[in-house]
């Protein structure tokens, strides 16, 4: 019991893009304009950042590429996202994290995202038995990854060289997880929203989130009626 009120509360970190026009959610283009792409992508961050914020945790990080907006709650400490890849670029982002407190990295692509999901699986109690966090995602990658004793040489062990962005992604961390002779706990699977489809069912998932409300209006405005081509509009 003395060990379990001992044990330092998680870092959690967030790797995110700055929600630009043209920078961010491509592939929900031309479904989506550019501008509604970052709408959609902004909501989905402020959905992860919120609800992490609800989640027990010594700091929380966001490893940025770009600029920090309206969009991000007090408290969360900003650094620049470092590396070339996205294998070095996820390894860099867990490098930030102390050493002396367990590190759970999420990525900004899953608003459906639940406190009960984390808050159990990090807890001391449960914890002690656990060297790592997996969280499948179901396209073969993976939207959270954490490691009980966090470090830039573990990070780059697990994720240096993975390809990423493949039906196999997961799979690969998963196994450099398992052959680093860690205890790994799997968190549930998740659906990343990176297509139309994706974001429909993370929106049916996750109705009352800012990324829901977005995408509703979204839908909306995508099927209303237009003027046709070369006919000016009446107000």
């Amino acid at each position: 019991m003395r060990a379990v009120l001992a044990a330092p509360p998680p870092t959690l970190l967030v790797i995110a893009k700055e929600p630009l026009p043209g920078r961010v959610k491509t592939r929900l283009t031309p479904f989506c304009s550019p501008e509604q792409a970052a709408a959609l992508a902004e909501a989905a961050l402020r959905d992860t950042l919120m609800l992490l914020d609800t989640v027990p945790a010594g700091m929380r990080v966001l490893v940025l590429e770009g600029e920090p907006g309206p969009w991000l709650p007090a408290g969360w400490h900003t650094v620049p996202q470092g590396g070339a890849g996205l294998d070095e670029r996820l390894a860099a982002a867990l490098g930030h994290a102390p050493p002396h407190a367990p590190a759970l990295l999420v990525g900004m692509d899953t608003p459906q995202l639940a406190a009960g999901m984390l808050a159990g699986p990090l807890s001391p109690a449960v914890r002690g038995e656990v060297d790592a966090w997996f969280g499948p995602a179901t396209d073969g990658g993976f939207w959270a990854l954490g490691l009980a004793a966090p470090s830039p040489r573990l990070a780059g062990r697990i994720l240096r060289g993975v390809p990423m962005s493949t039906a196999d992604t997961g799979r690969i961390v998963l196994q450099r997880l398992e052959t680093a002779g860690l205890r790994v706990h799997r968190l549930p699977e998740l659906t990343d929203v990176d297509t139309p489809a994706d974001a429909r069912a993370v929106a049916a998932l996750a109705p009352h989130t800012h990324f829901a409300r977005t995408w509703h209006s979204t839908e909306r405005t995508d099927r209303a009626p237009r003027a046709p081509a070369g006919r000016a509009t009446r107000e």
